[in-house]
């Protein structure tokens, strides 16, 4: 059952790092114009994207100052999301070594 929880919990985070990095290549795409964001099939897929990931990188990027047009806030969140797996699986591993695992 523990084993359950943490490698779902890991899993989860790891799909949300996907997430980030497909919202950002998106984003890239369509500011140089490579995919059309009035394709409505386009929109719907950037806004979930956008949606998805807005509320973990705005506190970043009010915390962040301006570098102009870089954007380096998903860099710090696929960062801190790596380092809550790292958390994760020490504790998942302290919990094994214990005995508290069933």
């Amino acid at each position: 059952m523990v084993n359950a929880i943490f490698w779902l919990a890991g899993e989860l985070l790891q799909l949300y790092i996907y997430a980030v990095i497909a919202a950002v290549v998106m984003s890239m795409l369509m500011s140089f114009g490579v995919i059309n964001s009035r394709n409505p099939i386009v929109y719907q897929i950037g806004d979930f994207l956008d949606r998805l990931t807005a509320p973990a990188l705005n506190p970043i990027r009010r915390r962040l100052p301006n570098f102009g047009s870089i954007d380096i806030s998903p860099v710090i969140l696929i960062l801190l999301l790596e380092a809550l797996q790292l958390v994760l699986a020490d504790i998942y591993g302290r919990i094994v070594m214990s005995g508290l695992a069933f």
